[in-house]
């Protein structure tokens, strides 16, 4: 799609069928429903040209406050979950906000101290007159994996929505995500949904797996995506077998090739693709042959308007799906050419590009460098792993060493003995696959690894 042809989101709603929902633990919100009616308690005009602060505790509030202020709004800041409220000053003075729309489930609602605040639920409203969209909003996302407060990264709807077309609506297709929808991940899947005319099942934080995935099964999931960590955590869980997706998408994390394999394994006749994406560089690419990495044939030549260069060792990106610039601050989101640098480190392999890790990530072992998700593509080889973290432990000696938890598959959790030759084995595949350095000192079998708002392995560095 060109970036002409998004102008708002809800002239994708207007005319829509009643068999497209929303739906959310607990509560569902009908498209159709918005082309007449509000979930903003009739107060729209009131935000109309105004730098919006979106500050829902929920999902569908959320996705509902979305479409109706796209086009509406000047700006439209979105705030994540598990945004830090001692951010919320920095946040508001660089984004220029002067509204807030807050549900009853607003992170720190008193601390959000604006002139005009607008309440938004989950039920539909009518109203006589929608305000008819005459802006092109831009939409502010928060960068994540940074310490101190994020970066604001500007995108147009038109920006966001280039990597896929708009189709005719299709209300077979049911959109499910592990991913929060105020993040990149998710806002993508949100956009495909609404655009696609699909339904679409929303996640919520904290809740346990398996009644995601029963949610999932109930509303008929067929198009289901997240991060390798999602991924890894549903195939653990005993309700993975009751969802039959169409296709399988995983993105925001390295897809190594024992995740990729553990999924042909569990959807045996399902599409399944890894695309590459950032909030600052936007949807680069999609991968659906089933291997890690990606082909060498994708670094060079315009592809989809997508153009990808390596530079030492670093992905570099340039697209007109990419974000235009920050704001509350004066850093350069791209360089003179116009390339965004995504730190993340490559490897050309053969006929194909393997990511190593990412460059902020490094552990030093004595001056040699080691990518955790490098050691940990080898350990999730192992046929007995679920998943793996690889960190740094200090040394005396050499400054770090590396060290591994291990999530071991459902069955193969036992007695010491067994759990010591399984370490035993992971230690060979290393030592056969890696330099000595890169082995881990030790290795750890622990029950669960810490996942992330973001859907990504919680590290822990230093």
């Amino acid at each position: 799609m060109a970036r002409a042809e998004a102008q708002s989101l809800r002239q994708y709603i207007d005319g829509a069928d009643s068999e497209r929902f929303f739906w959310d633990r607990g509560a569902s919100a009908c498209y159709s429903y918005l082309a007449n009616g509000t979930s903003l308690g009739g107060r729209l005009g009131e935000l109309a040209g105004k730098s919006v602060l979106l500050a829902t505790g929920g999902q569908l509030t959320a996705a509902l406050a979305l479409i109706e202020l796209d086009g509406v709004a000047r700006r439209l800041t979105v705030l994540p979950p598990d945004a830090d409220p001692s951010h919320f000053g920095a946040l508001i003075a660089g984004a220029e906000i002067d509204a807030v729309v807050i549900d009853c489930g607003s992170p720190a609602s008193a601390a959000l101290d604006l002139s005009v605040r607008v309440a938004c639920a989950p039920a539909i409203g009518a109203v006589e007159r929608v305000p008819a969209p005459s802006l092109q909003t831009e939409w502010v996302l928060l960068t994540s994996g940074t310490t101190g407060v994020p970066k604001m990264v500007v995108h147009t709807l038109a920006a966001l929505t280039a990597p896929f077309a708009r189709k005719q609506p299709d209300s077979a297709v049911v959109w499910g995500t592990f991913y929060d929808m105020r993040r990149y991940g998710g806002l993508q899947i949100f956009l495909r949904a609404v655009l696609g005319g699909a339904s679409f099942v929303l996640s919520n934080a904290g809740e346990p797996i398996a009644q995601l995935l029963d949610r999932f099964a109930r509303y008929g999931v067929t198009h289901l995506s997240g991060t390798p960590s999602h991924w890894r955590r549903a195939l653990m869980s005993p309700a993975i077998r009751k969802i039959s997706p169409h296709y399988v998408r995983l993105s925001g994390e390295i897809a190594d090739q024992a995740i990729l394999d553990g999924l042909r394994q569990a959807f045996p006749l399902v599409s399944i693709g890894h695309a590459y994406a950032s909030t600052e560089a936007g949807l680069a690419f999609a991968v659906n042959d089933g291997l890690a990495g990606f082909p060498a044939s994708y670094v060079g030549p315009v592809r989809d308007g997508v153009e990808m260069k390596v530079e030492d060792s670093s992905l570099r990106i340039r697209s007109l799906r990419a974000a235009s610039r920050y704001v509350g601050g004066n850093a350069a989101l791209a360089d003179k050419d116009g390339f965004v640098d995504t730190g993340d480190i490559v490897e050309l392999r053969g006929d194909r590009y393997v990511f190593a890790g990412r460059r902020g990530g490094i552990i030093n072992i004595g001056g040699l460098k080691v990518h955790p998700e490098e050691v940990e593509a080898v350990i999730n080889r192992h046929p007995q792993v679920r998943m793996s973290l690889v960190r740094p432990k200090r040394s005396p000696v050499t400054g770090s060493v590396v060290i591994a938890d291990v999530v071991l598959k459902s069955g193969y959790e036992n007695a010491d003995g067994e759990e010591n030759e399984v370490k035993g084995d992971i230690l060979k595949l290393c030592r056969d696959a890696l330099p000595l350095y890169k082995v881990p000192a030790a290795i750890s079998i622990v029950p669960a690894l810490d996942v992330a708002a973001t859907g990504k392995l919680a590290r822990r560095y230093g």
